[in-house]
């Protein structure tokens, strides 16, 4: 079976009049220097979403189950969630069969799993590793919206409860997160002779991921999320002997307007990568050729449509 080299890549994610990832207060995450940034799991989430939707086993993801009698509906938990992908787990399931079929769902292959269940102590580093994204754009404003919803609050007291109750909707009016991330399939080596028919991460597993990588926020179209969107992606490719390591890629990326356009400048990656020319096998940069334009300089790559 084919088998990937190391990858290292950027993420590119707009966020036009959208919250693409809130914290508990509702506003767009920050650091304490106020500086706007998203979760690994806020990107990844999408992907899952659309590898769920296309018939892909999807382990790690909020799934709801029918409450029984006076029982609520109410999320499964992970036992719950591993029964209904793949059949009962009890403390006699070997960890050898366990392994195997955490191994082929679309999420663990990508992005690794902790799972304790059932005696079963596993721990899994993905291949795939995303590091949390910046909003690399200098402009971005946080707006509050009020909303008026159709319905009075019965809970509020004295007069307040005869009115309908008010909401808030917390957006930016732009931003744009860049998110560096690194494909490793050595990172599964050492479960290859521990799992029946497991042969490492394929390549397959890594054109879902590509592909995940450009569309999923895009075809992600919740209400905080509507008006979120994949504008670029990069993947460098190194050759399989390559000695080459790389630091997180998105420090090396500006954002700034053009116009009505997006300009990501890519010119000082491409500096820090020119002298390890040698070490890489491909670049492919893809973007919204409609809303985006490339600096890339010495790269070696043309832009391709991120659809």
């Amino acid at each position: 079976m084919k088998k990937t080299n190391r990858v290292y890549g950027i993420i590119g994610v707009a966020a036009y009049m959208a919250n693409f990832n809130a914290d508990l207060s509702g506003y767009p995450k920050t650091t304490t220097n106020n500086d706007i940034f998203g979760s690994d799991k806020a990107l990844k989430y999408p992907m899952k979403r659309m590898w769920l939707l296309q018939g892909e086993p999807v382990l790690y993801i909020k799934s709801m189950k029918s409450g029984k009698g006076s029982e609520k509906m109410q999320p499964r938990d992970l036992n719950e969630r591993y029964t209904h992908l793949f059949g009962a787990l009890d403390e006699k399931t070997s960890s050898n069969e366990v392994l195997g079929k955490l191994f082929s769902a679309i999420d663990v292959m990508n992005f690794g799993a902790t799972f304790a269940e059932k005696k079963q102590n596993i721990s899994i580093t993905g291949a795939v590793q995303i590091n949390q994204g910046f909003n690399r754009f200098q402009n971005t404003n946080v707006l509050s919206q009020d909303i008026l919803s159709p319905f009075r609050n019965s809970n509020e007291k004295s007069e307040e409860k005869l009115a309908s109750s008010m909401g808030t909707k917390i957006v930016t009016d732009e931003a744009h997160y860049v998110y560096s991330f690194s494909v490793n399939p050595a990172s599964y080596e050492d479960f290859i002779e521990l799992t029946d028919d497991f042969e490492g991460y394929t390549v397959e597993a890594y054109e879902k991921f590509k592909w995940a990588a450009r569309v999923a926020t895009t075809a992600f179209n919740t209400n905080s999320k509507s008006g979120c969107e994949n504008e670029l992606s990069l993947f460098i490719e190194l050759k399989e002997d390559s000695k080459l390591f790389l630091a997180n890629l998105d420090r090396y990326v500006k954002v700034e307007k053009k116009g009505e356009r997006v300009l990501y400048d890519l010119t000082k990656l491409a500096g820090i990568l020119a002298s390890h020319q040698r070490e890489i096998k491909s670049v492919e940069l893809y973007a919204n050729p409609a809303t985006v334009e490339v600096e890339h300089a010495s790269l070696p790559c043309t832009v391709q449509s991120i659809y």
